[in-house]
């Protein structure tokens, strides 16, 4: 059973989200093979203040 989990920063919708979601079931299903129905996919919403790039919080980008 495939389990993906995607990091993203905060702000999307839920149907970006439900879109995101069945494209990474179908992608993940016929790569390796795996029913869809086996596909576990995990989203984590993260604030900007939680992530930093190039030394700086993406909150004080």
């Amino acid at each position: 059973m495939p389990y993906v989990t995607v990091k993203m920063l905060e702000g999307r919708t839920e149907d970006q989200k439900r879109a995101l979601v069945e494209k990474v079931t179908a992608a993940v299903s016929e790569t390796v093979d795996a029913p869809p129905e086996n596909v576990v996919v995990f989203i984590e919403d993260m604030k900007k203040s939680n992530l930093g790039k190039n030394g700086k919080l993406q909150s004080d980008a």
